[in-house]
């Protein structure tokens, strides 16, 4: 796959909607759908919507502060490994990473991992997608992602470097095998095997569930490359983050039938653990705006007791009311459902959200869980790629925080959690779920387990983990949901973006 082409200087839609029609009307393509399609991909966008998002958000002006954090680890560490040239020290780290950042990545070994791909660093820098905070790129093939503080001197809280397709030369996965349940739309299996062959995917799950119709199943790739194991519809990944929402409706759930509050403390539902800002409420940790700060943490084999990796006080050392993503504050709430019910967390959340929705593949698991099951579950492997460039089994390890990132599921489960979980609640808690209580740094809005596109009219929860990536996204107006997954830590939200234009059969902004 050649290089994506950048936008111009001054890019402009109507022209690209021009190109698209001129190379449709030369047979270059049968429709314009696929027209415009052909032309995202040359400029390293999943859909013709996120082309577009990219030429709105390159046309509003200046480069973001994301993008300007990108482009001086390039300048900076371009040159490591040449004669003369000097690490930066932890001080001149500390001017362009937050002290969070550095807690949980020592200087030491972010400088190893950076001067890593020092090599991918010299070529130029394809921005994708710019806001003022966040950024996405391509650099000779492998995908960066950054996002950075929303208030001077805007450090950077978060990058990811990831290799795409074009870096990866396992044999194994060239002709990935293809299969589907129920009525699968024509294009959406095209545009899973273009995503497993540029993103570097050994396996992808797309589902698709609409308001009154079945749900349905794409799979593209392996469920285990060892073994030679197809993807199935019944096969299980790592819902990662797209857990909290899970854990969101569940709190609803309690919330409607009056065991507890949104308004109310958080603490004054809680006793085996506390937070350290007894003010903070259960609307703010759903919202993540109650200043929780999460520990220095790995994922581990087992899951452990919640006090033996925060302690028995939760810190809350950020800023209530302004958005700060927090597994310890959805592993808080993962207690206070536990301690409403009186049942373990998994129990309580099978019982009022999974069983209700019919999510009968759906779990958690104290450990990464071996396939194949006595329980009938069939859960992939989870890769991660090389240095030598091909697919290797990911650490078998979980999330420390179940109420964050532990459910397994698969993509027509989670595509039917996506659409019916306000069948759970009143109407009112439905709506108030998806009504921005906060803005995260690429200017979406988060309600209480929802990140919130009210322009876009749309709601979804993304995330990746060990050996996975999972997205969720639906319509307001609770017309489609669609779910994405795969077994390497990749997010896949732009692949699950696609889906629902399909689904939604316009070119809204997804």
């Amino acid at each position: 796959m050649s290089s994506p082409r950048a936008l111009p200087e001054h890019a402009s839609l109507r022209h690209l909607k021009l190109e698209a029609k001129r190379r449709r009307a030369a047979g270059e393509f049968p429709s314009l759908h696929d027209a415009q399609l052909a032309l995202a991909r040359e400029h390293g966008q999943p859909s013709w919507a996120a082309l577009r998002a990219a030429v709105t958000d390159a046309a509003s002006g200046s480069e973001g502060h994301a993008v300007a954090q990108l482009r001086w680890i390039a300048a900076r560490f371009g040159g490591a490994g040449e004669p003369g040239w000097l690490a930066p020290d932890e001080a001149e780290l500390r001017e362009h990473f937050t002290g969070e950042f550095l807690a949980a990545v020592p200087a030491d070994r972010l400088v190893a991992r950076i001067t890593a791909v020092a090599p991918i660093l010299r070529a130029e820098l394809v921005v994708t997608r710019n806001t003022p905070f966040s950024a996405q790129g391509q650099l000779s093939g492998h995908l960066v992602r950054a996002v950075t503080e929303t208030r001077p001197p805007y450090r950077l809280t978060g990058i990811q470097e990831r290799r795409l397709g074009t870096r990866i030369s396992d044999a194994r996965t060239h002709t990935p095998p293809t299969a589907a349940d129920g009525q699968v739309p024509d294009q959406v299996t095209a545009l899973a095997s273009a995503a497993c062959a540029q993103l570097g995917l050994v396996g992808l799950a797309l589902a698709g569930a609409s308001a009154g119709g079945r749900t349905w199943t794409s799979l593209t790739g392996w469920a285990s490359l060892e073994h030679a194991e197809p993807l199935r519809a019944d096969h299980a990944f790592p819902a990662c983050h797209v857990t909290t929402a899970v854990t969101a409706a569940a709190v609803l759930c309690l919330a409607a039938a009056g065991q507890l509050r949104l308004d109310d403390p958080a603490n004054s539902y809680l006793s085996a653990v506390q937070l350290a800002d007894d003010a903070a409420t259960v609307r703010e940790l759903l919202a993540h705006t109650a200043g929780v700060t999460d520990p220095v943490t790995l994922p581990a084999a087992v899951v452990p007791a919640l006090a033996t990796v925060t302690g028995p006080v939760i810190a809350c050392t950020g800023k209530r009311g302004a958005f700060s993503y927090a597994n310890a504050g959805y592993a808080a709430l993962g207690e206070v459902i536990a301690e409403r019910t009186g049942l373990p967390y998994a129990d309580a959340v099978s019982r009022l959200v999974l069983r209700p929705l019919g999510m009968l593949s759906s779990w958690f698991p104290h450990a990464w869980p071996a396939a194949p099951q006595s329980s009938g579950r069939a859960p992939v492997t989870g890769y991660d790629v090389a240095a030598d460039e091909t697919f290797t089994p990911a650490a078998a390890s979980l999330s420390v925080f179940p109420a964050a990132a532990g459910m397994w599921t698969t993509a027509a489960d989670l595509a039917r959690f996506g659409l019916g979980w306000p069948s759970l609640v009143p109407r009112p808690l439905a709506v108030q779920a998806l009504r921005p209580h906060a803005t995260q740094p690429n200017g979406i809005g988060v309600g209480l387990g929802w990140a919130v596109n009210e322009t876009a009219g749309l709601a979804g929860v993304t995330g990746e983990g060990p050996g996975a990536g999972a997205s969720l996204l639906m319509t307001a107006d609770g017309q489609y949901a669609c779910a994405a997954l795969a077994n390497r830590q990749l997010y896949v939200e732009p692949v699950n973006g696609g889906v629902l234009q399909i689904l939604r059969g316009s070119g809204t902004r997804v």
